[in-house]
C-alpha cells in the first residue's frame, strides 16, 4: 500500500489529477517504482525513493538522462511528465513482454541509432546509474584507461571493501587489469551508449519493439553494449546478431576475444548488486579470458 502523502505529492505533480489506482512495479536500490492510473484514464510511471541515499541520486541521474535523450529527439524511451528533486514521473510504455524469437529489425535500429552517435571523449557531461549505483563518467581520451579506472577495477574494489571473492578469482581480476592493454582496443571510436541495456530494460510488445527504460548513458566503445546485449542470450539476441549488427556499425575481427573481458563488467556488478552467485558465472569468464 503506498502512503498517503506520496500519493498527494505525486497528484500536485501532475496538476492535481487524482490517482485511481497504483501498483508497485519494483522496489530495489531504495527505489519504488509505481504504475499509476489517474482519473482521466492515463497510466504513467513514478519513481521514488523511500529509503533516501546521500550519496548518489540515481532518480536524479536518470531524469538528467532522460532529458538528454528528449533534446535528441529519441523517441525510444518514456517522456518525462514532471520531476523534482524527489520524484520522476515518466509517460507509460505499452508493453507486454511478449518477446520476439529472433533479432527484429526495429530493436537493431533502435540500437544502431544510439550507437551512431559518436564523441571525441569516454565518458559523459554527469555521471549516470546501473542498478541504483553511480557510474563515474568523467572523461577520458584512452579507453583502456577508462573502462579499467571507470568500471573495471571501480566494481572489483567495490566488492573487494565490501565483500571480498575468493582469492584465486582476485588474483586472476588483479593480474587482467595490470595486462588490460594486450587484451581490449586501445582508442576504439566513442559511441553513445544506452548503458544498461539487459533484457529487463528492453520492452515489447507482441513480439514488436516498444521503446527502451531506465538509461545510464555514457560514450564508450559499443561493444561493451554488444558484449553486455550477447551475455545471456536472450532469444531475440539470436546467432546472427553479431552479422546484422556488423552490416551497420563494424565489429573488431578480434572481438569474440575480448567479449569475456566486457561481459566481467556486468558481472561483477551481479555479484554487488543481486547476487554473490554470480561469482561462479565471474571464474567461468575468466577461465574463457585465461589470464
Amino acid at each position: 500500500m503506498i502512503e498517503q502523502d506520496i500519493i498527494l505529492e505525486i497528484e500536485k505533480l501532475l496538476n492535481n489529477k487524482k490517482i485511481l489506482d497504483s501498483k508497485l512495479l519494483s522496489d530495489s536500490f531504495g527505489i519504488n517504482c509505481l504504475n499509476i492510473i489517474t482519473k482521466d484514464n492515463k497510466k504513467f510511471v513514478v519513481k521514488y525513493y523511500y529509503k533516501k541515499n546521500d550519496n548518489f541520486n540515481a532518480i536524479k541521474s536518470e531524469t538528467d538522462n532522460l532529458l538528454f535523450f528528449s533534446t535528441r529527439k529519441s523517441n525510444y524511451f518514456p517522456r518525462i511528465i514532471n520531476y523534482n528533486d524527489k520524484f520522476l514521473i515518466m509517460s507509460f510504455i505499452d508493453n507486454n513482454d511478449n518477446q520476439p524469437n529472433k533479432t527484429s529489425d526495429d530493436l537493431l535500429n533502435a540500437i544502431i541509432s544510439i550507437h551512431s552517435v559518436k564523441s571525441e571523449n569516454y565518458g559523459f557531461d554527469f555521471d549516470t546509474q546501473i542498478g541504483g549505483l553511480r557510474q563515474i563518467n568523467s572523461k577520458s581520451g584512452n579507453w583502456k584507461d577508462f573502462y579499467t579506472d571507470k568500471r573495471l577495477y571501480y566494481i572489483f574494489d567495490l566488492i573487494n571493501k565490501n565483500k571480498p571473492m575468493d582469492k584465486e578469482i582476485n588474483a586472476k581480476i588483479d593480474l587482467l587489469i595490470k595486462k588490460i592493454d594486450n587484451f581490449i582496443p586501445n582508442n576504439p571510436m566513442s559511441s553513445l551508449l544506452h548503458g544498461d541495456l539487459w533484457e529487463g530494460n528492453i520492452l515489447f510488445k507482441n513480439k514488436k519493439f516498444v521503446g527502451l527504460i531506465d538509461p545510464g548513458s555514457f560514450y564508450g566503445h559499443n561493444e561493451l553494449e554488444v558484449s553486455y546485449l550477447r551475455w545471456f542470450s536472450p532469444k531475440f539476441i539470436d546467432d546472427n546478431f553479431l552479422d546484422k549488427y556488423n552490416d551497420h556499425i563494424k565489429i573488431d575481427k578480434y572481438y569474440l576475444e575480448y567479449e569475456p573481458i566486457y561481459q566481467l563488467y556486468y558481472s561483477l556488478l551481479n555479484v554487488y548488486l543481486w547476487d554473490r552467485s554470480y561469482i561462479e558465472d565471474v571464474r567461468r569468464l575468466l577461465k574463457r579470458i585465461k589470464v
